[in-house]
């Protein structure tokens, strides 16, 4: 089969390689569409992931498409099906399982590959993060099924609910998502981007307010003004990056809340107001990859069109122009996903 194959950094190959032989539980997918993300950008940059990628590895992990074998002892998925399965799948046994963050499981089992004609689905996956697509959902709605599970968890810890004013920083396909999701909850959301296409869309997705953090020199200053002088409930970091990290905890109220969603680089510190979050009682959260109750309420919503890849993306490419999609993508941080067809 044609694959994309990581080398080291920004090293990357399409070749053949062996279509991957299955194990008892295993499923081979058929890779009808994977969608870039903004960890494979960083993976092609930096040439690893320290969890999920050592090289030489196939890469891309979000997928959806047909099953053309099944391992032994599969009873849930017959060949011809078409699925979506996650890229991880937790032990259900260990320390953190058994208290319900499955996110933080001490045996977390990534699988990547989606930039392949086929990929092997690990049958840990196969039990516990794997479904069939429903009849009316395409292909590329449902490969976002893993990003959402992940923005969902980030909605969750935040306590966010109807009324409450969340402020979002970062208007890439996270920012977007969250976006959509808190004005599906009935909030009132105050959308932070750099780029005037990154405000439009977040306008059409429902945000009431949006700011240019490249022409509003006091960001945290305006959300306050929007918020009656208190602060947002909530605010959302969906960027990665430290001083915006720091920015977000200017905007919340007494007693709200911040969630740093956006990852920095390994080694990365951030300076913040003790004062501040001590006398004002902030909450700061960081949420962390999706647990399997996330990934199927991701699936809900996007069958229930709450969630549409048209939102979120916005070109296709075929596997042999992924080296190129990849270089663009690292030069035009924030854009929206591309859809790889194998």
């Amino acid at each position: 089969m044609l694959a994309a194959v990581l080398y080291g950094k920004e090293e990357l190959r399409i070749e053949p390689v062996a279509i991957p032989t299955l194990q008892e539980g295993d499923l081979l997918v058929r890779v009808r569409v994977a969608l870039t993300c903004g960890t494979d950008v960083k993976v092609f940059r930096r040439g690893y992931h320290a969890r999920m990628i050592v090289p030489p590895a196939v890469f891309g992990h979000e997928l959806a498409g047909d099953v053309v074998a099944v391992g032994g002892g599969v009873t849930r998925f017959r060949v011809g099906q078409r699925v979506v399965a996650a890229n991880s799948a937790p032990c259900l046994r260990c320390y953190y399982c058994q208290r319900g963050v499955e996110n933080l499981c001490e045996d977390l089992l990534f699988n990547n590959g989606a930039y392949a004609e086929y990929i092997r689905i690990p049958a840990r996956i196969v039990e516990l993060n794997t479904y069939e697509i429903p009849p009316h959902v395409g292909y590329h709605d449902a490969a976002l099924v893993e990003p959402l599970a992940c923005v969902l968890r980030g909605v969750e810890e935040t306590g966010m609910r109807a009324g409450d004013h969340v402020a979002i920083v970062g208007l890439g396909p996270i920012g977007l998502m969250f976006v959509r999701l808190a004005k599906n909850l009935g909030a009132r959301v105050i959308a932070v981007g750099r780029r005037v296409s990154q405000l439009e869309r977040a306008a059409a997705l429902g945000a009431d307010e949006v700011i240019s953090a490249t022409t509003v020199p006091d960001v945290a200053r305006v959300v306050r003004e929007l918020t009656g002088g208190r602060g947002a409930d909530v605010a959302i970091e969906a960027v990665g990056k430290p001083e915006t990290w720091e920015l977000v905890v200017q905007m919340v109220r007494r007693g709200g809340v911040v969630n740093f969603f956006g990852g920095c680089p390994s080694g990365t510190h951030v300076s913040l107001d003790t004062s501040l979050l001590h006398y004002s009682e902030i909450t700061c959260k960081a949420s962390f990859h999706h647990t399997p109750a996330h990934v199927r309420r991701a699936l809900e919503l996007i069958s229930q069109g709450v969630i549409r890849a048209a939102d979120f993306v916005n070109r296709e490419e075929p596997l042999t122009n992924l080296l190129a999609v990849m270089r663009h993508l690292m030069s035009h941080n924030g854009h929206l996903k591309t859809a790889i067809i194998p």
